[in-house]
C-alpha cells in the first residue's frame, strides 16, 4: 500500500478519535472547568499516560517492530514471529503488574508532590485527587498490552484496528461526562464526575485490549501467556529498549518537568495546558503519528534488503507530506486558536478569561507543531537501523534547552512559557536529528525537496496573512450567538482553504507528479 493510503487510513481513523476527543474535552471544560477538581482529574489522567508513552508507545514499539519484522517470513509463515511476541508478553505482563502496584501504593506522595497551588486548600480535594490517581493507574497495564498487539497488527500492515482503538477511550469518558451533566454542578458533583471518569478510563483500556486482540486473531495471529523466559529475542529487545527508554524517558522527564512547573502556578494551569494541547494534538495525531507508524515497517523492510535508495525516497515523501499538511495547520491555529476555544469550550465552569488564556497557550504550542511532527517522521530512520541511542542524545540536548527556557519564561508569563519552551526544544531536536542523518549519509535532503518545502512555507505564510487581516473583523462573533459562531468558523475555513489552495496552485506545490509519487506503493 502507498504511503499516502497508509497515512490516510491511520490518519482518517485517528481523526475520528480526535473528534470524539474534542467532544470529551468540551464536556470536561464545561463540567469540571479550570477548577481544583478539573486540575485533579487532568493530573490523574496524565500520570498513567506519561508512563504509557515512556514504556509502551515509545521505547517498546520502536524496538519491537524491527525485531518482529525480521522474524516474519516472506512466504507468510509467522511461527517464529509468534513465538517471539509470546515470549515478550510473558515477560512484560509481570513487570507491568509489579510496577503498577508499587505506583498505586505510592500515589499519595506522587499526587501531593505534583498538586497545583491551591488544590490543598480543601483537604477533601487532595484526597479525591489521590483516589483518582489510584483508579486510573491500571490504564497503564491495559494500554501497554494494547501497544504490543497494535505493534503486531501494524507489522502485518493491519493499521485500521489500532488507529480506531482510541475511539473507545473517548466513548467511555463521554459516557461518564454525560452522567456528570445530570448532576447539580457543585463541588460534590464535580468530585463524583471525576471519579466516574477515572473508572471509565481504566475500563476503556481493557476494552481496547479486547478490541485489538479480536482483530489480531482475525489476522491469523494469536498470543498465549506462558511462564516468563529471557530468551535471546527478549534479551535483544531489552538491549534495544534501554536506550529507547532513556530517549523516551528524556521526553517524559520534560513532561514531569512541566508538571513540576505547573505545580508552582495557580489552579487552572493544568487545565489550560491540556485543553490547548487538544488543538495541537489534532494535526499531530492525524499527521505525525500516522506518518511515523506507517513508515517504520516499510523502512525496516527496505533497509533489511539494502535498498537504501528506496528508503531515502520514502523518507523524502514522508517529510514532504508532513510539511504539506502540518505547516498550514500550525499557521491557521496560531491566528485562530483563541476563536476555536471560545466557540467550543466557553460556558458553564469555563469562563471567558479561561478561554483567552487557553487560546494564548494554543498559539504558543503550535509554534513547535511542524517540529513535533518531523520528530515522528525522522526517528523511524534511526529505529529501522536498530539505532535507539542517537535519538536519546538529541532529546537530552533539547531537554536541557527546554528546561533552561522554562526557568526563564514560566515565572514571567506562566503556562504560556511552558508551551514556548517546548516548541523551541522540539526545533532544536529536529536540527540535531536531521544533521546527524546527513552527516552519517543515512539521509540527505535533495534540492527538489528543499524547494518544495520552501514553497509550502510561502503558501502557508500567505494564508496566515489573509487570516491576520480577517480575524479582527469577526472576533466578536466567537462569543456571540450560535449562528454568529457558525458564521465565524465558516469565514475561517473559507479564508484558509481559498488562500492556501490558491497559493499552492500558483506556487506549484501540489501537482499531478506529487500525487503520483505519494501514491506509489511502499515496500
Amino acid at each position: 500500500m502507498s504511503l499516502l493510503k497508509n497515512v490516510g487510513t491511520i490518519g482518517g481513523l485517528t481523526a475520528v478519535s480526535r473528534i470524539f476527543g474534542f467532544v470529551r474535552d468540551i464536556l470536561i471544560a464545561r463540567v469540571l472547568g479550570a477548577t481544583a477538581m478539573g486540575d485533579a482529574w487532568q493530573l490523574a489522567f496524565m500520570l498513567p499516560n506519561l508512563f504509557r508513552r515512556l514504556f509502551a508507545e515509545g521505547a517498546f514499539a520502536s524496538a519491537f517492530v524491527p525485531l518482529f519484522n525480521r522474524r516474519m517470513k516472506q512466504d507468510g509463515d509467522l511461527d517464529e514471529a509468534q513465538r517471539f511476541a509470546t515470549n515478550v508478553l510473558s515477560v512484560l505482563l509481570p513487570i507491568l503488574i509489579v510496577f503498577g502496584g508499587l505506583a498505586m501504593l505510592a500515589m499519595q506522595w506522587i499526587i501531593t508532590f505534583f498538586a497545583p497551588e491551591g488544590l490543598e486548600d480543601n483537604p477533601g480535594n487532595l484526597e479525591v485527587a489521590i483516589l483518582l490517581g489510584r483508579i486510573t493507574f491500571p490504564y497503564l497495564l491495559f494500554m501497554s498490552l494494547a501497544t504490543l498487539i497494535a505493534a503486531v497488527l501494524n507489522s502485518l500492515s493491519r493499521f485500521a484496528a489500532a488507529a480506531a482503538a482510541p475511539v473507545l477511550l473517548n466513548v467511555c469518558l463521554i459516557g461518564a461526562l454525560t452522567y456528570g451533566l445530570t448532576l447539580d454542578g457543585d463541588l460534590a458533583a464535580r468530585r463524583t464526575t471525576a471519579q466516574a471518569m477515572s473508572w471509565a478510563l481504566s475500563l476503556s483500556g481493557l476494552l481496547q485490549v479486547v478490541w485489538l486482540a479480536y482483530f489480531m486473531r482475525r489476522a491469523g495471529f494469536s498470543l498465549k501467556l506462558g511462564s516468563p523466559r529471557l530468551t535471546s529475542g527478549v534479551r535483544e529487545l531489552g538491549v534495544l529498549m534501554v536506550p529507547a527508554i532513556f530517549g523516551a524517558g528524556i521526553y517524559q522527564i520534560s513532561r514531569f518537568v512541566d508538571l513540576f512547573f505547573l505545580s508552582t502556578l495557580p489552579v487552572g494551569s493544568y487545565t489550560y495546558l491540556q485543553m490547548a494541547d487538544r488543538w495541537n494534538q489534532l494535526p499531530l495525531g492525524i499527521i505525525g503519528i500516522a506518518l511515523g507508524t506507517a513508515i517504520l515497517p516499510a523502512l525496516s523492510r527496505y533497509l533489511g534488503r539494502d535498498e537504501d535508495a528506496e528508503a531515502a525516497r520514502l523518507q523524502s515523501n514522508a517529510i514532504e507530506l508532513a510539511m504539506l499538511l502540518t505547516l498550514p495547520c500550525a499557521v491557521a491555529l496560531f491566528f485562530t486558536g483563541t476563536a476555536f476555544v471560545q466557540v467550543f469550550m466557553l460556558g458553564q465552569n469555563f469562563t471567558p478569561e479561561d478561554a483567552l488564556t487557553t487560546g494564548m497557550v494554543v498559539s504558543a504550542l503550535v509554534l513547535g507543531l511542524p517540529a513535533y511532527v518531523l520528530v515522528k517522521v525522522l526517528t523511524p530512520n534511526f529505529f529501522a537501523r536498530k539505532d535507539t541511542r542517537t535519538p536519546v542524545i538529541t532529546a537530552g540536548i533539547s531537554l536541557i534547552i527546554t528546561v533552561s527556557l522554562n526557568l526563564v519564561l514560566v515565572p514571567r508569563i506562566g503556562v504560556t512559557g511552558l508551551a514556548i519552551a517546548g516548541a523551541v526544544g522540539a526545533w532544536c531536536n529536529i536540527a540535531l536529528l536531521g544533521g546527524i542523518l546527513h552527516f552519517r549519509g543515512f539521509y540527505r535532503m535533495d534540492a527538489r525537496l528543499v524547494s518544495r518545502i520552501a514553497r509550502i512555507a510561502l503558501a502557508a505564510t500567505l494564508m496566515g496573512a489573509a487570516l491576520y487581516f480577517v480575524m479582527p473583523m469577526i472576533e466578536a462573533w466567537f462569543v456571540g450567538t450560535v449562528a454568529q459562531k457558525a458564521m465565524g468558523l465558516g469565514v475561517i475555513f473559507a479564508t484558509s482553504a481559498a488562500s492556501y489552495g490558491a497559493a499552492t496552485l500558483v506556487l506549484g506545490v501540489l501537482d499531478k507528479s506529487t500525487v503520483q509519487r505519494l501514491l506509489r506503493r511502499q515496500g
